[in-house]
């Protein structure tokens, strides 16, 4: 587990719109790009072994939100034809400070941990979860959706790592990923999964929710 002195003032980035990384779950990537393979690369001669995970802010990827999610490498392994299967494992949100100029092909920032403590912590509880009314709503957008799910590991999955899976997977616009990775606590982003299910059902579009 990392400490607050064991995270670095820079990190190289990853910008991947709809990409969500939260802490203590896991987001698996495909790196074939040059400059992210010399990312990955470089990323694994280094003791923390940390990318940030970051959604552009435009289209034309040349802005970037402010805060994005830090994850160390936990797996890797090549393909045939020299691509890698990665798993990143979420570590700490940070803000985003000065995008540094330098001759890697990859994009490294300053970053600022603070205000992430909670993070670095055991997984969060949601005290307030009621689980009954929440399924039975998820069971509605999956149907609508035409998405299936194993129910059982759903339903035996602890607050933090059903709440945040779903966040990851479920098919929310770029904006709504960045709602769900700011929300201060694990009770706030249950309730944002729930706000964007609703909103869909309702016969709205995820793109229009802010």
């Amino acid at each position: 587990m990392f400490s607050r002195a064991d995270l670095p003032e820079r990190i190289p980035l990853f910008p991947l719109p709809g990409a969500l990384l939260l802490p203590r779950a896991r987001l698996p990537l495909h790196i074939f790009e040059p400059r992210y393979l010399a990312m990955l690369e470089d990323v694994l001669k280094t003791p923390e072994r940390l990318i940030g995970m970051i959604q552009p802010a435009d289209d034309a990827g040349e802005r970037m939100h402010s805060i994005g999610c830090a994850g160390r490498i936990t797996q890797f392994s090549e393909t045939d034809d020299h691509r890698y299967m990665i798993t990143l494992t979420g570590v700490s949100r940070f803000r985003m400070g000065t995008i540094e100029d330098g001759f890697r092909p990859y994009l490294t920032a300053k970053v600022n941990w603070d205000g992430f403590e909670r993070d670095l912590g055991a997984a969060e509880k949601d005290s307030g979860f009621d689980r009954t009314p929440f399924l039975d709503l998820l069971a509605r957008y999956f149907d609508v959706s035409d998405l299936r799910t194993d129910w059982e590991s759903l339903e035996e999955a602890d607050d933090e790592l059903l709440i945040n899976s779903l966040a990851i997977l479920l098919p929310f616009a770029p904006e709504d990923k960045q709602a769900l990775l700011e929300a201060p606590s694990l009770s706030t982003r249950r309730e944002t999964l729930a706000a964007l299910m609703e909103y869909a059902l309702a016969g709205g579009t995820e793109d229009n929710l802010q």
